[in-house]
């Protein structure tokens, strides 16, 4: 990152102007409070001016980044297919074609039940576009898709659409034949939508100042929305709310939880105007999750374990108590293994299947009913077979009650998505497709491992390593590092066209599967939530140092990436160890973390306190997040390049924590910031994911990475090989 002093682009004047807040005897004045105002025309004067000046200071990576965006596409099928799946005497499947940005979603009628062979270059006669997402999008610059349910009769889709990235959605029915719209007055709500059984009405949520889902609306095709009637009302702020329908269609499933507990409510869809019946009230430290399985219901629980097991209560019982005083009791069905985490079953009118993780990967395992009490029998238990050491099995798409093959989705960092079909009564897999990289590509020519770090206070901590395997582990090698590490969510393996470029050219990419995530069960979220956070930090620090001292990648040579939560991992380990890294990419990072969770008023705050703490009331609380909290720890020393990477309308984390931040890091570290640049990039029109079409986000991933590849010199792809990819001397 050379420039000339002639040439040197200069960052943007930042007018400092103090505020003061004072907390548990503790007064901190911040000079950049106003930046978080994203209603300010100075701070959007500003975002511009970053945008300006970065691109000014990543000129020279522009070729870097349009060779890695060629690369991407040349290895990517753009005109491809999904694998249809029967539902409701249909055949669905999405629908990608080249030049498009955003897919199509298909179907076919069912004719001899057979799964149809579909050319995805040619529409079969028959197909239907339930929803085309280029002509949705059609006129604006961002697009994205909350939800799609077709009615019971199958003639008619309601779907959500955002057109700014704030995740608000304006909800749009039409006849799937004609294409004709016949609803459109439902505008600004939140996830979720579920058809009565008779097609009349539509269930919908919306969500309260703090972009928190709290109510849940009845509408009527074809009537006002002012008409709409609020048939629920979650008052608690600090519990989310969602709707779903149950696998038979029978019910509305609406589930309220925090992180510490939770509430089921069924609605019969048959009796749209009917009320709600709660299967259990809340209790303190009781989550469960309820999933319809005909006269049973199946409850995933942790009432009685940590990492959660199943029960089961018969519907009728549930219907006839009054769970006030005398909720159904629910009776033990199954318990995995001691050190085996509970996520979620999936009942169908045959079998159940769980999924859960198992020695720090997910996996799925498949339970028949018993005949009669239609309990589980242990004996009988069947795993879908494990595919490779490192390797993520999931179910797939299992819409239909009735059936006796189970839709799995099997990948890892270095194997391709591949849709199976898993036969519990024989235990055979079937792959059904297996997602086609161009240019050559064989996973033999990549190696992927998981290694053992030993953390500051001795816990073992995972992490997966990915590269070429013909680059040598020799202390030589480029590195990145990736963690997450909050709100018990597993970085689980799974495959990515864009990181192939990065692969291709030498680099080492890890993985940190640190404390605050899920990977090692309920526990490892627990060791990594309220005043045990650091621990996220000081193991994503162990990971980085283990990588150099193990002669995994050059410790000169080694860059760092999060988003997100994974933002604030990553601005919290970089004020630990700056040493450690040679360039950041910070993407929609949480780095003025304490700033934002002493707001109540501000999005998401009061839910939040459950997974970080509530500073306003704990001064430990209080006193821990000011020592982590990215923004207020910046060091007076010599840091890595950095890159921070926002969206004006992120609801999630809102553009001033980024923009405060890089700020901050400018005037305070000692590294000379021509030879190791500060800077941010927001995008105006986009939100938490960044922009939204497929060739869009090809090109910003592009573009971030090139960053990164540049600082530490893995600009060019490694020599070629007879069978097509690259390779090294």
């Amino acid at each position: 990152m050379e420039h000339t002093s002639s040439s040197t682009p200069r960052p943007p004047k930042v007018e400092a102007r103090p505020t003061s807040r004072t907390h548990h005897g503790d007064t901190v004045v911040d000079p950049y409070a106003w930046l978080r105002d994203t209603e300010d025309p100075e701070v959007v004067g500003l975002l511009h001016e970053e945008n300006a000046y970065a691109d000014a200071v990543t000129a020279h990576e522009r070729p870097l980044a349009e060779a890695v965006f060629e690369e991407i596409k040349a290895r990517t099928k753009e005109t491809d297919l999904s694998v249809p799946v029967r539902y409701r005497g249909w055949w669905y499947y999405s629908r990608t074609q080249e030049g498009c940005q955003y897919g199509r979603l298909c179907r076919v009628p069912v004719t001899d039940g057979e799964r149809p062979v579909v050319d995805p270059e040619v529409a079969p006669p028959g197909e239907q576009v339930v929803v085309d997402g280029d002509v949705e999008a059609a006129g604006g610059e961002y697009f994205s898709l909350g939800a799609s349910e077709v009615d019971g009769s199958g003639e008619r889709v309601a779907f959500a659409v955002d057109r700014s990235g704030d995740e608000r959605f304006d909800v749009v029915v039409r006849e799937i034949a004609s294409g004709a719209v016949v609803d459109d007055v439902v505008r600004g709500v939140g996830y979720g939508l579920v058809w009565s059984a008779c097609g009349r009405y539509l269930f919908y949520t919306r969500v309260d100042d703090a972009w928190r889902p709290h109510e849940v609306w009845r509408h009527e095709i074809g009537r006002p929305a002012e008409e709409d009637v609020r048939i629920f009302l979650e008052e608690d702020e600090t519990h989310w709310m969602g709707i779903d329908t149950s696998r038979d269609d029978r019910w509305l499933v609406l589930t309220t939880s925090s992180r510490n507990s939770s509430e089921v409510h069924l609605l019969d869809l048959d009796d749209p105007t009917g009320g709600l019946v709660c299967v259990r009230p809340r209790t303190p430290d009781l989550e469960y999750d309820v999933e319809p399985a005909g006269e049973v219901l199946l409850v995933v629980h942790n009432g009685d374990r940590v990492d959660f097991s199943v029960s089961a209560v018969g519907l009728a019982d549930v219907l006839a108590a009054d769970p006030n005083t005398a909720p159904a009791p629910w009776r033990p069905w199954w318990t995995p293994a001691e050190d085996e985490r509970v996520l979620a079953v999936e009942a169908f009118e045959n079998a159940v299947a769980v999924s859960l993780r198992s020695g720090g990967l997910p996996t799925v395992r498949v339970l028949p009913w018993v005949e009669g009490d239609r309990l589980a029998s242990p004996e009988r238990v069947v795993e879908v077979p494990a595919f490779s050491e490192l390797g993520t099995v999931a179910t797939g798409e299992n819409p239909e009650w009735r059936t006796t093959r189970l839709q799995i989705v099997q990948e890892s960092y270095v194997v391709p998505r591949r849709v199976c079909e898993f036969d519990p009564a024989t235990g055979e897999v079937e792959v059904l497709k297996a997602r086609e990289v161009l240019g050559g590509y064989d996973p033999a020519d990549y190696a992927e491992e998981r290694v053992w770090v030993t953390a500051e206070d001795g816990t073992r901590v995972p992490m997966s390593v990915v590269r070429r395997a013909d680059v040598p582990l020799d202390g030589r090698a480029p590195g990145l590092l990736q963690g997450y590490g909050a709100y018990e969510i597993s970085e689980d393996p799974r495959f990515s066209v864009p990181l192939l470029p990065v692969l291709d050219r030498g680099v080492v990419v890890a993985v940190a599967h640190v404390r605050g995530g899920g990977e090692m069960g309920r526990s490892w979220w627990l060791r990594g939530r309220f005043a045990d956070k650091v621990n996220s930090f000081t193991d994503l620090v162990a990971c980085a140092r283990h990588l150099g001292e193990a002669g995994i990648v050059d410790p000169a040579r080694l860059a760092l990436q999060g988003g997100s939560a994974g933002g604030l991992l990553v601005g919290a380990t970089v004020n630990l160890a700056p040493e450690l890294f040679r360039a950041v990419h910070a993407a929609v990072p949480f780095v003025d973390a304490l700033t934002t969770i002493l707001d109540p008023s501000l999005p998401l705050t009061v839910g939040e306190w459950e997974e970080w703490g509530n500073p306003l009331a704990d001064p430990e609380i209080y006193a821990v997040m000011k020592g982590y909290s990215p923004y207020e720890n910046v060091r007076a020393v010599d840091y890595p390049a950095i890159l921070a990477t926002s969206s004006l309308n992120d609801t999630r984390v809102q553009v001033g924590e980024p923009l405060k931040w890089v700020t901050r890091l400018r005037e305070t570290v000692t590294s000379d910031q021509v030879e190791r640049p500060i800077l941010m990039r927001a995008e105006m029109v986009a939100g938490h994911g960044g922009r939204s079409g497929r060739y869009d986000a090809w090109r910003q991933w592009s573009g971030e990475v090139a960053f990164l590849l540049d600082a530490i010199g893995a600009t060019e792809p490694l020599p070629t090989t007879t069978g097509g990819l690259p390779s090294a001397k």
